[in-house]
């Protein structure tokens, strides 16, 4: 819904050795699709949003790896990815690890939220009317240009794009951008930019953790990386 370990360090890892000397361009285009890439996009249609050095990009994502490593908060160990949900799982595969260098996050973060929201299950819809694999509401929906959000293709473009711009708005920090993808940014700015007291989203932040640490078991890339 939208609205210690070394898990974090596997999302947070830094760009590619060969991105490392490049700067970041974050891009929008007239449909409201978001692009990143190392170099920068020509044409009247993208709109430039932001311009960062990888270095630093990389500087603060170490950073951030560092800092939640420290957390003390254990995590229960995730069943293992198998049978029917490891069938489904590979379904999606090739899929979320187009979408995860499109949009410059590890392949492991987008499948733990796919399994989190809807257990790999296109044709999901929770009681909120979040609708698919990534459970999109219709308004994040509409506001990612995706017109089906039963069409797994269109489904996790919108939902990665979205989970990119979370850690961008929340300058990295995983359980915060968790928390957005949960229960809106907008909540997560109300209550001071911490998680909020809500035990629906407090679960949902474990449970993706849990499912990320698992996805370490099954060979999903760890490093993030960029057009």
């Amino acid at each position: 819904m939208q609205g210690h370990s070394v898990t974090f360090a596997v999302v947070l890892a830094c760009c590619a050795a060969s991105a490392a000397q490049a700067d970041v361009y974050k891009y929008v285009d007239g449909a409201g699709k978001v692009y990143f890439t190392d170099a920068p996009m020509k044409g009247s249609q993208y709109r430039l949003e932001w311009q960062r050095a990888s270095k630093k990009l990389v500087r603060e994502n170490k950073a951030k790896s560092a800092g939640l490593d420290q957390r003390k908060t254990p995590l229960k160990k995730a069943a293992p990815i198998t049978g029917s949900l490891a069938t489904r799982r590979a379904t999606y595969e090739t899929l979320i690890a187009a979408n995860a260098r499109r949009y410059g996050l590890s392949p492991a973060l987008i499948h733990a939220v796919v399994r989190a929201e809807s257990a790999y299950n296109p044709s999901a819809v929770s009681r909120a009317g979040a609708q698919g694999l990534m459970q999109l509401m219709p308004g994040t929906a509409a506001r990612y240009g995706v017109t089906d959000s039963f069409n797994p293709v269109e489904n996790i473009r919108g939902g990665t794009a979205y989970l990119r711009d979370l850690m961008d708005m929340f300058d990295w920090d995983l359980e915060l951008a968790l928390a957005g993808y949960n229960a809106g940014e907008g909540a997560v700015i109300k209550h001071g930019r911490k998680i909020p007291p809500y035990a629906e989203t407090q679960a949902y932040v474990r449970k993706v953790r849990q499912f990320l640490w698992a996805e370490k078991d099954v060979g999903t890339g760890v490093v993030m990386s960029v057009r």
